[in-house]
């Protein structure tokens, strides 16, 4: 995890998020990559999440980068996520029909008022690889430390 100094009030942050599930429900991660209006890296996290869906993932990494952005200073935001259905969601075109969706959904509207402003729009995902990757290595790390366990557990058994 990278952190940079706190950003000004009525700073802009331009936030991309990805959730990312091997068998959905599997294995997930979620990762987040705030820019500033330049385009410079103000902060990237990649979290590995347990087992959750695909979207369960991409609404827990909205809540991240919604955390990170805030606890920087932001108080303008910009969400770029590769999922239609989050984006939709959020704007309220389509309904949250799953209940722990549903939960996870009430804490984004939650935090997203606490910003003066906030946009989502859904991009293809190869405008979104930097955030995919951070999800996905959230999720491989989690495997290759799951492997290394074993293999030393195999050798001293």
């Amino acid at each position: 995890m990278e952190k940079h100094k706190p950003v000004g009030n009525d700073s802009e942050l331009i936030l991309y998020i990805d959730g990312a599930s091997r068998g959905n429900p599997g294995q997930a991660g979620a990762g987040i990559s705030i820019r500033d209006p330049r385009g410079e890296r103000v902060v990237e996290v990649s979290r590995y999440l347990g087992h959750r869906t695909n979207n369960e993932a991409e609404y827990e990494a909205l809540l991240m980068g919604l955390k990170e952005a805030k606890q920087i200073g932001a108080n303008i935001l910009r969400i770029y996520t590769d999922s239609e259905l989050i984006e939709k969601q959020v704007k309220g075109i389509y309904r949250v029909k799953e209940i722990r969706l549903k939960r996870l959904y009430q804490k984004v509207l939650k935090l997203m008022g606490e910003f003066s402003r906030v946009e989502i729009e859904a991009i293809p995902r190869e405008e979104n690889k930097e955030a995919d990757l951070l999800a996905n290595r959230a999720i491989e790390r989690r495997l290759f430390s799951e492997t290394k366990k074993r293999r030393e557990s195999k050798r001293a058994g």
